[in-house]
């Protein structure tokens, strides 16, 4: 470790993180899946310390430190260069338009989903919440949709993850937003509906919620309510 006020791992990779942010854990996944030795840095986002403004002047996780010193930011970009720098692991196709789709699917995540859990659980009006919850399924049922279209794809070998029959890319990049369903079931009583047009998705969150890439990082139900509580707004 340097002598620096900034703890990193000199000449290895050091990641910046929160185990409780749903971000921070796609970059945690990532480097579980490549199997690459690395070091985390737990920051606490309620008391961030003062050096982690050097590291990243935006002061959100994960951050990571690649070992010629180069700092990357944004989890998706840290996700997927490890995904990149370790091609061995086959977390991204190697075809053009596969990684085409993949970036498709996650899309409808960052538009059509996790807006709508932060906006479900910001109002204690009904209606609001009611509006809310029809954008939600109606992204849902998208991904449904798109993931029914990949499996009979001949990488998508009829399920239950996105590819090739195993915890991929696709379930680093989502499975912690997914996972934020228990929250708005635990505040709000919402409940992906058990129908034909969710089948697929329904599936898939079976599926990966069983993997050890998932349960290894998940915090438990407890822990998870208790820190998205400030989120909740109630009458």
């Amino acid at each position: 470790m340097s002598s620096t006020a900034i703890p990193y791992e000199k000449d290895g990779y050091t990641l910046y993180s929160n185990h409780l942010c749903p971000y921070a854990q796609r970059a945690l996944r990532a480097f579980k899946a490549a199997d690459v030795p690395h070091k985390v840095v737990e920051i606490d986002l309620n008391n961030k310390p003062a050096w982690y403004a050097q590291v990243n002047p935006q002061l959100k996780v994960p951050a990571l430190r690649i070992p010629d010193g180069t700092i990357l930011i944004e989890s998706l970009v840290v996700a997927e260069y490890v995904a990149e720098e370790f091609p061995s692991a086959g977390l991204l196709p190697s075809s053009a338009l596969e990684r085409a789709q993949l970036r498709l699917f996650i899309e409808i995540f960052s538009s059509r989903f996790n807006p709508f859990i932060y906006r479900i659980l910001g109002t204690s009006d009904a209606d609001e919440q009611k509006k809310h919850t029809e954008t939600l399924f109606s992204g849902i049922r998208a991904a449904s949709k798109e993931l029914q279209e990949q499996w009979e794809r001949p990488s998508g070998q009829g399920g239950p993850f996105w590819a090739n029959g195993r915890f991929g890319f696709a379930e680093i990049a989502l499975v912690s937003l997914v996972n934020l369903l228990t929250v708005v079931d635990h505040y709000r009583g919402v409940k992906v509906p058990e129908t034909q047009d969710y089948a697929a998705f329904n599936r898939w969150r079976d599926a990966f919620t069983k993997d050890p890439l998932f349960t290894e990082f998940n915090p438990s139900q407890d822990v998870l309510f208790s820190a998205y509580k400030k989120f909740v707004v109630d009458n």
